[in-house]
């Protein structure tokens, strides 16, 4: 009887662990954001903010792994994505992104959390970007951009910041890492830059052979800022 209630005691940890709910909230234009929020019993927190390609959903593995490392994680949809609405959502790509991620990291602070950092992938980095130089100097602790760099200079940006991008990655537009790599150059410090073999782009990182490397990059990123504070 000992033993099985010990055993119910560990699974009830693990299921709370990684619980998981659909939340909403607003944004300061009136949109409307609808997220994944992957809970414990953290006072540290990441927001997750997909590219073009993906939604909420994609974030599930890469959430969890943050759970399981001491972190509760928010993966939101952006405007025009899932039920995430709002002005500018039939083209998400000209509407101000930056406001929702702003949103989110004021969520998980008015929820308990302590510290609250960013992973942006692609439109979602570049926005993750513009929300650090719109933000209130301390409100988003970190900033991780995959495949990404802000919209406007990243000279502002209020955030210590790891850029990640694949060598070979591009756009119609050409290759992704001059871009990326001026942005660097001209970040404050403390500021990071991992470049990694192939071509993938953002989000499909994490479908390489490079994507425990990534991960664990972040992870060390994100525990250098709890060191630092």
């Amino acid at each position: 009887m000992r033993m099985l209630s010990a055993i119910l005691a560990v699974l009830l940890i693990s299921h709370a662990a990684t619980a998981q709910k659909i939340v909403s909230f607003p944004t300061d234009d009136g949109a409307v954001i609808f997220a994944d929020f992957y809970y414990g019993n953290s006072d540290k927190a990441i927001v997750l903010v997909h590219g073009g390609q993906f939604k909420k959903e994609s974030w599930a593995p890469q959430a969890k792994q943050f759970v399981a490392a001491g972190y509760e994680a928010l993966a939101i949809n952006l405007r025009g994505y899932g039920n995430s609405h709002g002005p500018g959502d039939k083209n998400p790509m000209d509407a101000p992104l930056h406001l929702e991620i702003l949103a989110a990291v004021r969520y998980l602070r008015n929820h308990g959390a302590k510290s609250v950092s960013v992973v942006g992938a692609s439109m979602g980095g570049s926005a993750a970007g513009d929300a650090s130089i719109a933000s209130q100097t301390g409100e988003i602790d970190r900033l991780i951009l995959l495949g990404a760099a802000p919209n406007r200079p990243a000279d502002k940006l209020k955030s210590p910041v790891l850029y990640i991008v694949a060598r070979d990655d591009a756009s119609d537009d050409g290759p992704r890492l001059p871009g990326i790599r001026k942005q660097y150059d001209i970040s404050p410090q403390p500021k990071q830059l991992m470049i990694v073999d192939g071509s993938a782009h953002a989000q499909f990182l994490f479908q390489t052979k490079e994507a425990d490397r990534i991960l664990d990059a972040i992870l060390k990123f994100l525990s250098e800022n709890q060191r630092q504070r």
